[in-house]
């Protein structure tokens, strides 16, 4: 397996600068069924704090966040996005993402965080793109093998801040061709 998603079953997907206008996508993502593995929704509050720093990663230069934008009506389906992190001693950039239970199964998050990986390459600020998900979502995992991201280990990770939980370390390398 070459780590690729096969393009030519991929689904028609984009990602777009977040903008203020997507706070109603993630609320539409802030579900309990979304949440399980990260310790569960938010609080109204929490969604809007979290907003708000999407908007100011760019004007702070700690990352980008994006709109997961699906087929040719560009339908808002789901999230992608990096920020900075340390971990093991090394900055670098941790990436997330979230896919509407109806798109998922599709290959959307798997081309999304593709296209965000090509932004955090062209980028060149931090040689690795970073991962963490929950030891338990195996679907999350395909994303990582499926993008490129290579196995690190099981480790106890903290998130959401306050709770641990037990992930899998994924790592890409941005410097590789």
């Amino acid at each position: 397996m070459s780590g690729t998603p096969d393009r030519a079953n991929a689904p028609e997907v984009r990602i777009r600068p977040w903008e203020p206008g997507d706070l109603a996508l993630l609320h539409r993502v802030n579900t309990p069924v979304m949440k399980n593995h990260v310790g569960g929704p938010e609080t109204a509050e929490r969604v809007l704090v979290r907003h708000r720093r999407y908007l100011d990663f760019v004007a702070a230069g700690t990352g980008r966040m994006f709109a997961v934008l699906l087929g040719p009506e560009l339908r808002a389906v789901g999230t992608v996005g990096y920020a900075e992190r340390e971990w093991r001693g090394e900055r670098g950039y941790e990436m997330g993402w979230n896919v509407l239970p109806p798109f998922q199964g599709r290959g959307v998050a798997a081309a999304a965080v593709v296209a965000a990986v090509a932004r955090a390459r062209s980028e060149r600020t931090h040689r690795h793109l970073l991962a963490f998900p929950s030891v338990d979502n195996p679907p999350s995992n395909a994303v990582c093998r499926k993008a490129g991201f290579s196995f690190v280990a099981a480790c106890d990770f903290e998130f959401p801040p306050g709770r641990l939980m037990r992930s899998n370390e994924w790592r890409l390398d941005l410097t590789a061709p």
